[in-house]
């Protein structure tokens, strides 16, 4: 029987026998501003099916880690459900069609995994005769025991246009155990947990056009797709896929924590089954560095988190129990995803926090909705309503899909119309977390030009000034064009690092470089022309300078880059991953998956670090190679970099080593200084670092210097000595506050015994109407409360101009079902521009104009002549 990491590792084998290449498996965060999340095997490789990037090699084989949430609540209630999952794939992109798909496909099936023939049944499209053909004809598969299916379970497409095609998908015969008779076939009503599908063969081959029409797409793709989990329960002779080595050993972890056992009853397996998918889906999303938080990624891995938690409680776990089961994950998983056991640490400490976090908000938030539930019940309802559940998650911080478990599983409806009413916010995120696969169409233009010329030949890495030949120019606006040459010294932005500027010459024009960027590997240069002379055609030769200062700036930024990042590696662990960058001529910015605040002595220690190798003076080198040569010098990359045939490794001695296509110094020592100016949060679990260096650095150091003996001056101290200073002025003045606040508390006593002159009594109730100059609103609220201490039974409406205007009220409680402060307080800031109100025993509010005060004051007489 093989197990399950001997499947993944023979289908790599068989297609790499077939002359595929093998690539690891992509990051669950896609390269893709279209999707949250990896939700099928094809996710990476969508930019060369739709023809947007050059495909690196014709023929690739993968096992591709996913994620998928549509489903969520099924997790645990059926055999093959799951949030994590890995598929194995090979794909073709413009070489081998239908005959090798099928053909390999059932070899794989039948000689490698050895499934029994009799057991396999196929679909293919309605009107897809040839698949059917050479299913027969390659396999000798026998006609009876192929379906033609439909649009809805056997045809593939991007979108409501592009690119498209049949499928044909390969399934087993469980027996009739699991449904149906002897003379079941696919398809047939009541038979879907008999017949698994374990293959899915894509044979995109059309462009489906804007009214609805095919037109043959000039290079035909396969994109196949086999689950590792389902195809594993087949070979072990498992029901179900949680119970395959891939998953059953998190099961038996969950067991001994929970002193229960599987097979015991519905419920517990369950939740055993739920826990042990879940805690593979949050292992590998923070090992790709998702971080819980409320929002998109986050939002998916916290939900998941969370409900894996709640999970535990129904079997009895009270302690923590998550991030311990992340060690047998690992061991599970460690031989074909190293970078788990590296980051194993991290990931707990990860988990272990939002655990925490999440314990007390989940007990008391059960409670709370089992207390609900009960008195719904007792009330003879069968619902809960929005105004409860809006309750349980906003003041209670317990999430709505919970609350909808537990009332599902106590036969109580909610309904999620009335909750998205008064979370719509929340809604947003919710559906924000739903994964669609969009089609983001290539321009058309550059399709063209790249038949007709190919790439634009990049010499700036070794020139700064080139000859070339205009290949195309196109009117953007006035005086500005945009022209594409035949080779070019201007780096596009690309990586973070802005684009070159400089100056583009010939047959009597001129024009300044503002911008280039790069579409499959074509520079376009935007150019505004000087002197309103216009003279660039396609065919003539132009002279291409890039502004130099710039250049040297950005590079100095660009290679400080890379040290940071090691630094940040170093200081903090290797879970600090690169989360987005910029690099311009002033500054560079460093985004990183971290989960806490850098503190300052951290990022001292990494400042200190990036200039110490500056200081060593480490030479850069650039070498090219293929991308399992720049893995074995232990090069860093993002995802984005990864499929390329050859690949630029940019090293600073032994210190760092990445995948680069930027712009950088010879010699580190060309940096001169490197100065961290800020660092702060952007979202949950991701930090940014500003920093400076060269001539930009010393500028910032410069002025800090002067701002130092400034505040040194004034408090009449030396720089030596002035943290010494300050910490003495700061004690100084949190003593004399506090005398101030005593002096005001005095203040506010004698005027409140001194203002019982000004007492009137209306209809038998005492009131005071004052009005003061430049008194603040905690000035007023001490003198209220002390009057009201001094009078007994009264009303007391104070209000101060202060250039704006101020009114405190104050009502003793025995009194406020004549008059209300909150009432009164907001007709008086109405009468100065403003609004508030408050309480029915004190109420503030503020007004624009302090000048009607007295005005105010005035009114608030009548109003409590008539109310009392």
């Amino acid at each position: 029987m093989l197990t399950g990491n001997e499947v993944r590792s023979k289908f790599i084998k068989f297609f790499e026998s077939k002359n595929h290449k093998h690539f690891e498996s992509a990051s669950l965060i896609p390269d893709d501003p279209t999707l949250l999340l990896t939700v099928a095997g094809m996710v990476p490789f969508k930019p060369f099916f739709l023809g947007q990037k050059p495909a690196p090699t014709p023929r690739v084989t993968t096992f591709q880690k996913c994620i998928r949430t549509n489903d969520l609540e099924n997790v645990g209630r059926t055999a093959r459900h799951h949030t994590f999952f890995e598929m194995l794939g090979n794909f073709s992109f413009g070489d081998y069609f239908k005959k090798e798909a099928i053909s390999w496909s059932y070899e794989f099936i039948t000689e490698v995994l050895g499934i029994e023939e009799e057991k396999l049944w196929v679909s293919v499209f309605d009107t897809d005769d040839e698949a059917e053909e050479l299913w027969i004809s390659e396999c000798n598969f026998p006609k009876e025991k192929i379906v033609r299916l439909g649009e809805d379970d056997n045809w593939w497409a991007a979108g409501p246009t592009g690119s498209c095609g049949p499928c044909s998908e390969i399934y087993v015969d469980l027996g009739v155990e699991f449904g149906g008779d002897e003379n079941s076939r696919l398809g047939d009503q009541g038979t879907d947990d008999r017949f698994i599908e374990i293959w899915n063969l894509v044979f995109t081959e059309w462009n489906r056009m804007e009214d609805g029409s095919l037109e043959p797409l000039p290079k035909k793709n396969i994109d196949t797709g086999a689950g590792l989990e389902r195809i594993t329960a087949v070979l072990q002779n498992k029901a179900n896929n949680f119970e395959t080595d891939l998953l059953f050993p998190i099961v038996q972890a969950m067991e001994k924590i929970a002193g229960v056992k599987y097979g015991e009853s519905g419920k517990i397996d369950f939740s055993l089954k739920v826990i042990a998918d879940h805690a593979r889906a949050v292992t590998f999303l923070v090992n790709d560095g998702v971080i819980p938080s409320n929002e998109g990624r986050g939002y998916v891995l916290r939900r998941i988190l969370r409900r894996a938690i709640r999970h535990g409680r129904l079997l009895g776990v009270k302690e923590l129990f998550l991030f311990e089961i992340i060690d047998v994950i690992v061991e599970l998983m460690k031989g074909s995803y190293p970078e788990l056991e590296k980051n194993i640490k991290h990931i707990k400490k990860v988990v272990k926090i939002e655990e925490e976090k999440f314990s007390n908000t989940l007990d008391q938030g059960i409670q709370h909705v089992m207390n609900a539930i009960e008195e719904a019940k007792k009330s003879k309802k069968d619902y809960l309503s929005g105004d409860i559940t809006f309750k349980l998650y906003d003041t209670y911080g317990f999430p709505y899909e919970l609350t909808e478990e537990i009332c599902e599983e106590n036969e109580i409806k909610i309904y999620k119309n009335e909750f998205d009413k008064k979370m719509e916010e929340q809604r947003n995120k919710a559906r924000n977390s739903r994964e669609v696969i969009m089609e983001k169409g290539q321009d058309s233009f550059i399709e063209s030009f790249f038949d007709n010329y190919g790439k634009t030949e990049f010499t700036g890495y070794t020139s700064l000034s080139e000859i070339a030949k205009i290949l195309h120019v196109s009117k953007i606006k006035d005086e500005t064009y945009m022209i594409i040459t035949d080779k070019t010294p201007f780096y596009a932005e690309a990586g973070g690092q802005q684009a070159d500027n400089g100056i583009i010459s010939g047959n009597g024009s001129t024009g300044n470089v503002i911008d280039v960027q790069k579409q499959k590997g074509i520079y376009i240069h935007t150019v505004k022309v000087l002197n309103g002379i216009y003279n660039f055609v396609e065919g003539i030769e132009v002279r291409m300078e890039v502004a130099i200062n710039r250049r040297e700036a950005m590079a100095k930024n660009h290679s400080a880059t890379h040290l940071l990042q090691k630094a940040l590696r170093e200081i903090l662990g290797d879970h600090v991953q690169q989360a987005g960058s910029l690099v311009t001529p002033e500054r560079l910015r460093f985004d990183f998956n971290h989960y806490e605040p850098v503190t300052d002595e951290e990022l001292e220690k990494v400042e200190r670090l990036v200039n110490t190798q500056i200081a060593k003076g480490l030479s850069s080198t650039v070498e090219y190679m293929s991308m399992d040569e720049a893995k074995g010098t232990g090069a860093m990359a993002l995802f984005g970099d990864k499929y390329e045939d050859v690949v630029r490794v940019v090293s600073f001695g032994e210190y760092s080593t990445e995948l680069c296509g930027g712009i950088h110094v010879k010699n580190v020592s060309e940096i001169g200084m490197f100065k961290i100016v800020s660092e702060t949060g952007i979202a949950a679990g991701v930090r940014r670092i500003e920093a400076q260096t060269g001539f930009k650095a010393y500028e910032t150091v410069k002025s800090m210097e002067k701002l130092i003996d400034k505040v040194s001056k004034t408090l009449k101290t030396t720089s030596s000595k002035l943290e010494e200073k300050v910490e003495k002025t700061v004690e100084e003045l949190k003593n004399s506050q506090k005398e101030i606040e005593e002096l005001k508390s005095k203040l506010a006593s004698y005027e409140a015994n001194s203002l019982f002159t000004e007492v009137q009594e209306i209809k038998g109730i005492k009131v005071l109407v004052k009005r003061f100059e430049n008194k603040d609103g905690g000035s007023l609220r001490e003198i209220v409360d002390k009057a009201k201490e001094k009078l007994g039974s009264c009303v007391v409406v104070l209000g101060a101009d202060n250039g704006k205007a101020i009114f405190a009220v104050g009502v003793t409680k025995d009194l406020i079902s004549k008059i209300k402060a909150g009432d009164l307080v907001k007709q008086l800031a109405v009468i100065a521009g403003g609004n508030g109100g408050g309480r029915p025993d004190f109420a503030q509010a503020g007004g624009k104009d302090g000048a009607k005060v007295k005005e105010a004051l005035n009114k608030a007489k009548d109003i409590l002549v008539e109310s009392l």
